[in-house]
């Protein structure tokens, strides 16, 4: 019998086969000592249908031991949420106002999952909305739905102060970046720097007067993030190390992708943030996904986190159903 010696360590360790491992080492004790039985004539063939069963018995644990690692690397690999990061783009006043509705649709679409959310971080325009705003967004199917929202958003309407009736164009972009209970990168920590400092805004006196929030830079890269939203600078730190990871994986799968450009354009766009992937039309009450070709005219209710058919539409693209339309812009 050959078992990989690396592996049965491996099932030691683990809790999930601990258990299993230690019954798999006790038949292997029989095993040897039903080996020792072959030397003897009288016991030879009893020695031989003993140890065929043994051999039986060690296969199958040995395989659903196999089984379960495989299942708990799957699990530690799944998202278990998302990081959802929304960006003022071009448009001044009216970008910002855009960001701000853009994440409002989110969260609500979010609450009527059941999601839990929170605010990692946010900077407000002066004149209202969000130059940026980072979000947590925790749930099984999270990373699912949303994995495709990534890119350009932009928006025509005529703002409040256009005083001619034209219509302006602007925009917002997306990331949403996954959040794995197993990173898949390797982060230095002589490669981050860590600065505190008051959080600002709403929260309380104590908020405002500690230094809670945290900004932690990975130097490597340049990648900054930051989190102010918890009252404690544990939490804060745990938040932007969180983050700082997404975005660090995100970058990896960026950076993967390139090499692979030709399996990329088939997929739905590049997931690319730069890439113009949705207008939202006001004045026709018009949504209109680009990279599907499909478009909806209900715009309010999408703006309200009715956003499930577009979730559902994306899906099916991406499961290869109508692949002719499934190309980056």
């Amino acid at each position: 019998m050959a078992f990989e010696d690396e592996k049965l360590k491996e099932f030691r360790e683990n809790q999930k086969t601990q258990f299993l491992a230690s019954q798999f080492d006790s038949l292997m004790q029989k095993r040897h000592e039903s080996e020792l039985l072959l030397q003897d004539e009288g016991m030879e063939e009893l020695a031989r249908e003993e140890l065929a069963v043994l051999d039986e018995q060690l296969n199958g644990l040995y395989t659903e031991m196999e089984k379960i690692i495989l299942q708990s690397k799957e699990e530690e690999a799944k998202p278990y949420g998302v990081i959802l990061e929304v960006r003022a783009g071009a448009g001044g006043e009216e970008a910002a106002l855009f960001a701000e509705e853009l994440a409002n649709m989110y969260l609500r679409y979010a609450e009527k999952n059941g999601w839990k959310h929170g605010m990692v971080s946010d900077s407000r325009a002066a004149q209202g909305g969000y130059k940026e705003a980072v979000f947590e967004l925790l749930g099984g199917e999270v990373y699912d739905a949303l994995k495709y929202e990534t890119g350009v958003h932009r928006v025509q309407r005529i703002p409040v102060t256009e005083k001619s009736g034209r219509i302006h164009t602007s925009t917002a972009s997306v990331a949403v970046l996954p959040l794995r209970k197993k990173p898949t990168v390797d982060i230095n920590p002589n490669d981050i720097e860590m600065e505190f400092s008051r959080a600002g805004g709403a929260g309380g006196q104590n908020v405002n007067k500690v230094e809670t929030a945290v900004r932690l830079v990975h130097t490597p890269t340049g990648i900054d993030v930051r989190s102010q939203a918890e009252r404690s600078q544990l939490k804060n730190r745990e938040r932007a190390m969180s983050l700082l990871i997404a975005k660090l994986e995100l970058l990896h799968e960026e950076q993967e992708a390139k090499k692979h450009a030709e399996t990329r354009r088939k997929q739905i766009g590049t997931g690319d943030r730069s890439e113009k992937i949705r207008t939202y039309n006001f004045p026709q009450s018009r949504v209109t996904d680009h990279r599907i070709k499909t478009s909806w005219h209900n715009i309010e209710e999408i703006m309200n986190g009715g956003i499930d058919e577009m979730v559902d539409s994306l899906r099916t693209a991406a499961r290869g159903e109508g692949d002719e339309e499934v190309q980056g812009v």
